[in-house]
């Protein structure tokens, strides 16, 4: 089993961060209070730091919000998210033919976000049933039910219609609740027949990018910081790298030490250490954190 341990005390044992957004740094409505400072902290260990995460969105507007929400981003290596990894994916898809130019596409995203498509030789519909590409690149399922999802995509998944899931996550948070996500949708479309690409965590291709922008660092001195077992965990561990599982934040965060500990063994995803939150050392505030 993994390790109980601090920030602070990871910092030191490896050469670059992954660090993962929702359940981690944000809650879907803003920064958790230490979080912040303790990314600065790390920063300021002159390491590099890229934030590594399952957002639909490409890298810019995920770089924005973090912004917004009080991180001092511009000494990372940014944001490389899902969307992002996703949107270059298909534009290359594109260019080799795979995806014919000027196919209509259904985009399905949040807060109207249109990044994941923006600028690509596609024409946006809007109704699946339409589309020769779909593209899941968030989940409405804290304002839809999943039924609704079904009744929509099963002609296009009996059609064969592809569908590049650009956000993996099976759960989301919205408003301090839990709600399906993305992932959820796209497995869905699976069971109903249709094909699906899953770009993101624990898909390798996000990796693979990864370490390029972290200078191609070696894997097994890399630490991944996540919340989630599923995508988190074993996405790192499958790429040959590190894992610290945060506990005390994000999607488990009702589960008691021992629950959890057993819930990653179940899932064949134990992290080589926990952390309580994303906080630079247990019982320092974010006030305290002079970096």
């Amino acid at each position: 089993m993994g390790d109980w341990t601090t920030l602070m005390a990871l910092a030191g044992r490896y050469d670059a961060f992954l660090v993962d957004q929702f359940g981690v740094l944000l809650d879907g409505q803003g920064a958790y209070p230490a979080a912040p400072a303790a990314l600065a902290a790390l920063v300021a260990t002159g390491k590099p730091v890229l934030m590594l995460s399952n957002s639909g969105k490409r890298s810019a507007p995920n770089m924005a919000r973090l912004g917004q929400f009080g991180f001092a981003v511009e000494g990372t290596r940014g944001v490389l998210s899902s969307g992002e990894v996703a949107f270059r994916q298909i534009a290359d898809d594109l260019a080799s033919g795979r995806i014919a130019a000027g196919s209509p596409v259904w985009l399905h995203a949040r807060d109207g976000d249109i990044s994941a498509i923006d600028g690509l030789d596609l024409v946006q519909v809007s109704q699946p049933d339409k589309a020769a590409v779909i593209v899941i690149a968030g989940s409405q399922g804290d304002q839809l039910a999943l039924e609704w999802y079904r009744e929509r995509l099963l002609a296009p998944a009996q059609r064969g219609v592809p569908a590049y899931c650009t956000n993996p996550d099976l759960e989301m948070l919205s408003g301090g609740a839990r709600y399906f996500g993305a992932g959820a949708i796209a497995a869905l479309y699976a069971e109903l027949g249709g094909p699906v690409r899953y770009i993101g965590k624990p898909w390798p291709l996000i990796y693979q990018v990864a370490l390029r922008h972290l200078g191609q660092a070696d894997p097994a001195r890399v630490l991944c910081i996540g919340d989630s077992p599923a995508h988190d965990v074993r996405g790192g561990r499958d790429a040959g790298m590190a894992t610290a599982l945060v506990t005390g934040t994000g999607l488990h965060s009702g589960l008691a030490p021992d629950a959890l500990e057993n819930l990653c063994a179940q899932q064949g995803a134990v992290p080589d250490h926990y952390l309580t939150a994303f906080q630079w050392s247990d019982g320092v505030s974010d006030a305290a954190l002079d970096v």
